[in-house]
């Protein structure tokens, strides 16, 4: 049971590896783009290539996939990216249903645990499988692996990373069930648990009022998806857009400007100036325009040093 590109990699691993999938459970196709053409999920695209069944329900609890999941008998369910399930459903298969998620748990449960752990300065994180049960993202564990998040990293670098190494663990995991040999750990922990809950486009604007470690790891943790981004506003003349910030780099320094205040040569860079330093924007896209880096950006400004940004 899956629907992104994330859990592509998992079942193709499972796939691969001989392990008798005797169907997909994804989502329904949507209407996506400019034409509103229906777009089938990546899990359904790559079932149809290798010739699994897929099924699609608009709901978990319609009695008739409920009657196409019984007439399966399959013995385990795997859950990667997909839905949250109604009891009916993860209590069925004798040997459980599992699921992979892309954290530490007990740390980051939620539905966006890639992104926070870089917006929240993580230098680790890592892939966990568990048994699903009622509340979510608690089951007992069976499998982690850890990997280091590094400085140059974003969500987009990191999600690749994960899903390479969440198939190998899931192919690890389903084996020791199959063998009947595997730990199943509790989740209880005396920690401080760090969530991971969906995030919105409110939540993506960036506080100019933050400390330039801060802004840099907000920036990277929402890149390429759903991107940090923040309003330009003309000091003259009042004008202001809204512009997406993919890249940036972090300039420790000692001013006294405005937090939110642009020094830029107005031809190759472009610094906010932040409470402990600047922060250089190396690639943006303007409100209606083209993704560019900063050199192509500027070049459509000839006054840019008139903006401040706003918090």
């Amino acid at each position: 049971m899956g629907t992104p590109e994330f859990a592509v990699a998992s079942l193709k691993s499972l796939h691969e590896e001989g392990f008798n999938v005797v169907a997909v459970v994804t989502a329904p196709d949507r209407p996506a783009g400019r034409g509103q053409k229906l777009q089938e999920s990546d899990v359904k695209r790559y079932a149809k290539e290798i010739q699994i069944p897929v099924l699609q329900p608009e709901k978990l609890k319609d009695p008739v996939f409920i009657e196409q999941l019984d007439s399966l008998k399959a013995d385990l369910y795997v859950v990667v990216a997909f839905r949250m399930l109604p009891e009916i459903v993860w209590s069925k298969p004798p040997c459980g249903t599992i699921n992979l998620h892309a954290s530490l748990l007990p740390q980051y449960r939620g539905a966006a645990p890639i992104n926070w752990a870089i917006i929240n300065g993580e230098n680790k994180t890592g892939v966990t499988t568990f048994f699903i049960e009622k509340e979510i993202d608690t089951g007992y564990i069976i499998h982690k692996e850890e990997i280091e998040i590094t400085e140059e990293d974003n969500a987009g670098t990191l999600h690749d990373k994960l899903m390479q190494m969440g198939a190998s663990v899931l192919v690890r995991t389903v084996t020791a069930i199959i063998a009947g040999n595997y730990p199943k750990i509790s989740q209880h922990s005396g920690d401080v648990l760090k969530t991971a809950p969906k995030i919105f486009k409110e939540h993506c604007k960036i506080n100019w009022n933050n400390q330039v470690a801060t802004i840099y790891n907000f920036v990277r943790g929402l890149s390429p998806y759903p991107t940090a981004w923040t309003i330009f506003a003309n000091q003259q003349t009042n004008e202001t857009f809204s512009a997406k910030i993919f890249e940036t780099e972090k300039e420790p320094a000692t001013h006294n400007l405005q937090p939110g205040t642009i020094v830029s040569d107005e031809k190759r860079w472009l610094k906010v100036a932040l409470q402990d330093g600047y922060l250089k924007i190396k690639n943006i896209q303007a409100e209606g325009k083209k993704r560019l880096n900063i050199e192509e950006f500027l070049r459509g400004f000839k006054d840019i040093s008139n903006y401040k940004l706003l918090s």
